[in-house]
């Protein structure tokens, strides 16, 4: 069991708060607000709980290997330490504005100290995609950025996601939650669609959340070899890979 500590160490100045709670073994990360953050069970803590976060690894259907993976928006950290305990041979950095979450992170959901694999730093995501150094160096980048009222993302402007695509890798990909008032899907996909060579996205799930998968250059899709993909992801990594897959058919076939 992971320890509680007081809320007090959660509510640095000029950042929103970050709060818990806890219902049937599951805990919940809050910014003041009643949104959830993010999530965790307590009994597998080192799993990806919410359903829209597990479809932010969609990217597992097409890369095998990452070297690099980035998120954007550091949350409950399920997406961090999935990455990092799961992608032994990977580098994951983290972009997160809000140091209370870091803290809280750290404190209460299981987030690892930073080493040799794991950067975890107090940053603005667009600073961190606008800086020269970073591009061309992701080959995952998973985006989740919400501020406490969850009325749509943060950063959703045509020159943001061009600084998304700067930072991938000739076979990058970007997985990003799409959630908030109906004006920004459309929105979002639109300024995506702008920059990016190929976007698809997956049926709504629960609240709303809508995951958006972002190419640099358009994949070969063979629904075959993405089931047989999705069988061995949900059985090293106990993923339900095969109902992405049938979303994106699904969407494809929505398409034509």
């Amino acid at each position: 069991m992971l320890p509680t500590l007081p809320a007090s160490r959660f509510d640095a100045p000029g950042h929103p708060p970050a709060t818990t709670t806890e219902f049937e073994g599951v805990r919940s990360l809050h910014l003041g607000t009643s949104w959830v953050q993010g999530a965790m069970r307590l009994s597998r803590p080192d799993f990806i709980e919410l359903e829209y976060v597990q479809m932010m690894m969609m990217w597992m259907l097409f890369l095998d290997t990452p070297r690099h993976i980035v998120q954007l928006g550091l949350g409950s950290a399920a997406l961090t330490k999935f990455s990092y305990h799961r992608f032994p041979q990977a580098r994951v950095t983290v972009a997160e504005l809000n140091p209370n979450v870091i803290a809280i992170c750290h404190a209460l959901f299981g987030l690892p100290p930073n080493d040799a694999r794991l950067d975890v730093r107090e940053m603005d995501a667009m600073d961190f995609v606008c800086d020269p150094a970073n591009h061309n160096t992701v080959d995952v980048l998973q985006v989740d950025l919400y501020d406490e009222q969850a009325r749509g993302p943060v950063l959703d402007s045509p020159e943001f996601y061009q600084a998304c695509l700067d930072c991938l890798t000739p076979d990058g990909i970007m997985t990003a939650n799409v959630f908030g008032d109906f004006g920004n899907y459309d929105k979002n996909l639109q300024n995506m669609e702008l920059v990016f060579d190929a976007v698809v996205w997956l049926p709504e799930v629960h609240d709303a959340n809508i995951v958006v998968v972002a190419f640099k250059k358009s994949p070969q899709i063979d629904f075959s070899v993405l089931y047989e993909r999705a069988g061995q992801i949900k059985k090293s990594m106990n993923l339900p890979a095969k109902k992405w897959v049938t979303g994106l058919k699904s969407w494809m076939g929505d398409q034509r």
